[in-house]
């Protein structure tokens, strides 16, 4: 079995296609930037992009995910190492305090501009509500958002 990561190609290891693809992305495949945070699906800290979509890992399997496209933070800079505008701003604006849920954070940000080119605070807010920041740093993501929207126009 093979899923899309990061675009590429990814063969699933046995005994690995019904457990939580955050567990795989983390453990077999090394990925550790997706986070567990609840494992219900409440926190966003393990949020990945699903065919574009913002979508909790700790939900998903492999087997489910056959065919559909999973991009992690890994995935969003250049294949040159040119950080992705969401991932450039959250550094220009120092928003990470601990930095635990941030990557989370950044996917979300990432799948909100995707579909929204100029949001709105409220659009902000709306698309983040599922990300929770134990150091409260939401008013450096919103500016971050923002920033990342302009260098995205």
């Amino acid at each position: 079995m093979h899923i899309t990561l990061n675009q590429q190609p990814q063969p699933v290891p046995p005994g690995w296609e019904d457990e939580p693809l955050l567990w795989l992305l983390r453990e077999p495949l090394g990925l550790t930037s997706t986070r567990f945070g609840c494992g219900v699906g409440q926190c966003g800290a393990c949020t990945v992009l699903i065919d574009g979509v913002a979508q909790r890992a700790c939900l998903q399997t492999a087997r489910g995910l056959q065919g559909r496209s999973i991009t992690t933070v890994e995935g969003l800079a250049a294949a040159d190492g040119t950080l992705h505008p969401v991932q450039q701003a959250w550094l220009d604006l120092r928003v990470p305090q601990c930095g635990y849920c941030q990557s989370g954070q950044i996917m979300s940000a990432t799948a909100l501009l995707k579909g929204k080119k100029k949001p709105s605070d409220a659009d902000i807010d709306a698309a983040m509500a599922g990300n929770v920041c134990r150091c409260g740093t939401y008013v450096r993501i919103r500016a971050a958002i923002h920033d990342a929207a302009k260098a995205l126009a």
